[in-house]
Order: C-alpha cells, then sequence, then structure tokens
C-alpha cells in the first residue's frame, strides 16, 4: 500500500535531480531589419528574414489563395509581426510607419468586407439597428459560405 507522501506527490510533474535544462534561442534583431513582403511573411511564419529559421531545412513555400479574407489575415498577420518588433524596437521610426501603414489596411479592409460580405467578428459595425451575428452562416455550413 502507498503512503500518503507517495500519493501526495503524484502529477506534480518533477524533474529528475540532474536534468539538463532546455536552452533556448532567439536571434537579436537590429535596427530596421529587411523585410518579406506580407504574403510570404505569412506563410514563412515571420516578417523578418533574419528570423526565418526553418526546422530541419524544411522552407514553407506553399502560396496562400488569394481571396478577401486571406488579405486580411495576411496584413493582420504583418501588423502583429510589427507590433512583437516595435516592443524591443520601439524608436525604428520606420517600422512604426509601416505598422500603422498596415493597421490602416486592416481596418480599411475590414470595414470593406463587412459592407460586401458582413461582419468578420462580433466587434464589427452593425449595419442595422439589428445584432444578426448570429444569423449568418457558421464556417461549417459550407454551401452558405460563399466567399465575397
Amino acid at each position: 500500500m502507498k503512503s500518503m507522501k507517495d500519493n501526495h506527490n503524484q502529477g506534480k510533474g518533477r524533474l529528475p535531480e540532474m536534468a539538463p535544462l532546455a536552452n533556448p534561442y532567439v536571434p537579436f534583431q537590429l535596427e530596421n531589419p529587411p523585410k518579406y513582403e506580407a504574403r510570404k511573411a505569412l506563410v514563412r511564419g515571420t516578417l523578418f528574414p533574419g528570423l526565418d529559421l526553418p526546422f530541419m531545412g524544411m522552407v514553407n513555400q506553399n502560396e496562400l489563395p488569394v481571396t478577401p479574407k486571406t488579405e486580411l489575415q495576411v496584413l493582420g498577420f504583418a501588423v502583429q509581426e510589427l507590433a512583437l518588433y516595435l516592443d524591443t524596437h520601439p524608436e525604428d521610426k520606420e517600422a512604426l510607419e509601416l505598422y500603422r501603414a498596415y493597421q490602416d489596411m486592416v481596418h480599411k479592409g475590414m470595414m470593406s468586407y463587412s459592407e460586401k460580405c458582413g461582419p468578420l467578428t462580433h466587434a464589427c459595425p452593425v449595419k442595422d439597428d439589428t445584432y444578426t451575428w448570429m444569423n449568418d452562416p457558421w464556417p461549417w455550413e459550407y454551401a452558405a459560405n460563399k466567399e465575397g
């Protein structure tokens, strides 16, 4: 029969006494690093070629379909990447200008898409005096979800 002490330590995830620790490495970015075009950045997983370190040398060369939703996804990814960069490089004026330009493009794109196809999220402006978010087709309703 196990003692109370043995039962008390179950499921606590303890390391052996001399377990090796992981050594993560993230390259330091210099000011104003080169940048991928936003569409390529989304495919590669980073806006910055200097941070593009493919796992085991496998490079993602896939192409994204050109649709209004993927265009918004591309722009949103670029905004997020630039925000992370600006967290550590707040003095980079060129990156800040690019960040603001992408933010503006995302905002305009979301407004345009919402006008044409309906809201992308519940936070999009409501066209009428009614809340119709739940009336829109769900993602798995393929036939009803036609790309605008």
